[in-house]
């Protein structure tokens, strides 16, 4: 079970350590929460997970109970070290690696660069979940689920619709190698100290044909829209010559108006422009 705000509280006195706004670190104490991202991971008796940001390792616990082998990474180097203390066991018989670094530079910690199945859960802290996702993107490898605990309004933004401010690039990445299965809000109280945000758990499930854009291509695309008031011919004429004769070729191939501004362009729609741009 997760702690009680004032076992919290004792427990990170011990550690002398107080909660850093800058890193998120909002400890969850909600039991119904935990078990909830597990009910939904629809973990396998045995397998791999990655868990980003362990904290005081509640979440942790639970994973390791359920039979997964659990690659952790914690930035913070007491909360990594309490970790390593308490799951001494797990760690002795290989059944739990933490890293300690930060998780955009290590989004997968310490999982082989092998091709097995592995899942992710984690409450995301969120100064990083879009950063972090982007680099777990980059890594190449996709996780046949994601089970995570985000802001709301990160959530809202990454699965906007088409057409509105928030659809943006990351949004494009996102919905073409996975599909937002469940999403379920959770109140700013279930954690100490109480975040100023509400968040929201969700599932994603990798999509049997996951499109993953290149990282070329995705420069590419967050260029673009870090100017998405413009149209999109008129920011295909500031590219090179090359890259320049892929945009204008994809939207005559699929008769697209050069004049639409980049959130009026679907993501599906966008995915061929990375696959031409990737040829």
């Amino acid at each position: 079970m997760p702690l009680s705000p004032s076992e919290t509280t004792s427990l990170l006195n011990k550690l002398g350590h107080h909660p850093k706004k800058k890193l998120g670190q909002n400890f969850l104490i909600d039991g119904n929460i935990v078990d909830k991202s597990i009910r939904l991971a629809e973990l396998p008796p045995s397998g791999k997970v990655v868990e980003i940001g362990p904290g005081l390792g509640t979440l942790t616990r639970k994973l390791l109970e359920s039979g997964q082998s659990v690659h952790a990474v914690e930035i913070d180097h007491s909360l990594a070290q309490n970790l390593t203390d308490t799951e001494s066991n797990a760690i002795e018989n290989g059944t739990l690696e933490v890293t300690r670094g930060d998780a955009v530079k290590y989004p997968l910690g310490s999982l082989s660069n092998s091709n097995e199945k592995y899942l992710i859960v984690a409450n995301l802290p969120y100064a990083i979940s879009s950063a972090w996702l982007e680099s777990m993107l980059n890594t190449q490898k996709l996780p046949s689920r994601m089970v995570l605990m985000m802001q709301k309004e990160a959530v809202q933004r990454i699965w906007a619709a088409v057409g509105t401010k928030e659809f943006h690039a990351l949004s494009i990445f996102i919905s073409n190698a996975f599909s937002l299965t469940s999403k379920h809000p959770v109140s700013r109280k279930c954690f100490f100290p109480s975040p100023a945000v509400d968040s929201m758990l969700i599932r994603m499930d990798l999509l049997e044909n996951a499109y993953l854009f290149s990282e070329g291509s995705r420069r590419l695309i967050r260029r673009i829209f870090t100017q998405r008031r413009k149209q999109l011919g008129s920011l295909a004429k500031k590219e090179k010559p090359l890259v320049s004769e892929a945009i204008l070729g994809w939207l005559a191939e699929l008769d697209l108006s050069p004049h639409l501004r980049p959130e009026q362009v679907s993501a599906k729609d966008w995915k061929r422009l990375g696959e031409i741009f990737d040829y």
